[in-house]
Order: C-alpha cells, then sequence, then structure tokens
C-alpha cells in the first residue's frame, strides 16, 4: 500500500443559505455550522437525507460555491484557493462524445494549462491501471457504464490533487457493475492512497469502502454522527455479511431512521 501524504483537511463551521423566489420570502438555510476534518490518505463517505446540502459543500471544497461564514483549510493554509487542492468528479460521467477516452481524460490538465502531447503522456501511463488499454481511441458511445466511469476518474485524479470528490460516483450503474466497480476503486485507491470525499445514498457502499462514515442531518445540515469503519483490508465483497459489518450498517440505519 502506498504511504499516505499531504495536508489534512479542515471544514469548520460551514453555513450557507439560498434566496427562495417570491417576494418576502425567507433565505434557505442549507448548511448549518457544518464541520469535520478528513486526514492525508483517508476515505471520508457523507451520507444524509436528501437536499441536505451533501452537492453544495462538495461545490464549496472546489471553489464553486462560497460559504456565508466558516472556513475550509488545507494543513495549515491560512484561507488560500480551496480549489487548487480539489478533482471533483461529479454523478454523470460528462464524457464528450466528439471526443476520444484519452482525448477525454486529458481535459482538466488541458483546462489548467498543460500542452497536448504531455497530458496525453500522463494519462497513457494511468490505462493499464484504469482497465481502459486498448480503447484510447475509442469514443464514449463504446465504452460500458463501468469504463465510462473508469474513464471519469482516471480524468479526475490525472490532475495529482491531494483531495478526490467522488459525488456518487457508481450511483447510474446497475446492482452487478456498482458492485464490481466498487471492488475495483478499493483497489486502486489503496495503491495510491489519495485523500477521497465521496457522497452515497448506498450504506453498504459507504462501509464498504470507506474508514470513516459522516452522517449529515436534515438541512440545514450538521454533522448528526460518525461511524469509524475498523474493518480489515483488502475487503472481499463476502465481508458484507460479516456480524461487524452488519452492525456498523444498522447503526448508520438506526441514526438515519
Amino acid at each position: 500500500m502506498a504511504d499516505a501524504r499531504g495536508n489534512r483537511i479542515v471544514v469548520a463551521d460551514l453555513t450557507k443559505s439560498f434566496p427562495q423566489p417570491g417576494r418576502g420570502r425567507a433565505d434557505r438555510q442549507v448548511l448549518g455550522g457544518l464541520s469535520f476534518t478528513a486526514e492525508p490518505g483517508e476515505f471520508v463517505s457523507l451520507i444524509g437525507p436528501s437536499g441536505c446540502g451533501k452537492s453544495t459543500l462538495f461545490n464549496m471544497l472546489a471553489g464553486l460555491e462560497s460559504p456565508d461564514s466558516g472556513s475550509i483549510r488545507f494543513g495549515t493554509s491560512d484561507g488560500g484557493p480551496v480549489a487548487a487542492h480539489c478533482a471533483y468528479m461529479p454523478q454523470k460521467d460528462l464524457l464528450f462524445p466528439w471526443r476520444t477516452v484519452l482525448d477525454n481524460t486529458i481535459l482538466g490538465l488541458q483546462v489548467h494549462g498543460l500542452a497536448k502531447p504531455e497530458a496525453r503522456r500522463r494519462a497513457l501511463e494511468l490505462f493499464p491501471v484504469f482497465g481502459l488499454s486498448g480503447f484510447e481511441d475509442a469514443r464514449p458511445f463504446q465504452l460500458s457504464g463501468g469504463m465510462r466511469q473508469r474513464a471519469a476518474l482516471l480524468r479526475t485524479v490525472v490532475q495529482e490533487r491531494e483531495l478526490l470528490l467522488l459525488d456518487e460516483p457508481f450511483g447510474a450503474l446497475d446492482s452487478l457493475t456498482r458492485t464490481e466497480m466498487q471492488s475495483w476503486l478499493q483497489n486502486v485507491w489503496q495503491r495510491y492512497r489519495w485523500m477521497v470525499l465521496m457522497i452515497t445514498h448506498d450504506i453498504r457502499e459507504a462501509v464498504y469502502l470507506s474508514d470513516r462514515v459522516i452522517v449529515l442531518s436534515a438541512r440545514p445540515a450538521t454533522v448528526r454522527h460518525e461511524v469509524r469503519v475498523d474493518l480489515p483490508r483488502p475487503r472481499e465483497v463476502s465481508m458484507i455479511t460479516a456480524p461487524e459489518f452488519v452492525a456498523l450498517e444498522q447503526e448508520l440505519l438506526d441514526v438515519l431512521n
């Protein structure tokens, strides 16, 4: 397993409200003083009711939204741009149909000014690891759903950021493909040990992949509960029936219900 290096992230007392349409209507508060930390190399899942502010949090981490109050820090940084440390993979793969798989995976690097030949060289190094060798010149429509998600994740990690933000990365996949992708992600994560924050509505997925699971309250979101997953790695799919695994699932279900 690779060594975990980098900075911890500290999310402190984030609040956020959005105006509601209609004269005289009060703003809708989405985040209500949200605080948590994540350590280098840690895999943390965020679960909670729909609409509680998980995606708003990710937008703040990615630099797409600003909090009304509170702060996000990496290591000892004093409020520098958070987005400089993050790579964001949204729910949909968002692969451009007119570009090859290879040229889709280099989009983030090109946006940040890297020359196309060097961007391609970096991405090509990861194609064997991501199970995409031989599909460099394919178009997205020629890939299965799981392969499209692998390409989208490659596009994310090739940017070499300290923190990966995964917003329900397997939510659109069928059950068998989803299970396969969960096992694959675990294996690749253990090889590279990125710091990962993942939004999911699947409690079993959260327990299977994570070091910690953070449960958010209904809107306005705060941290309602936190569970440390002290199960050995690598985790086999058969582990989901183990008493320790089932107990963690039940603990999270009890909090959410």
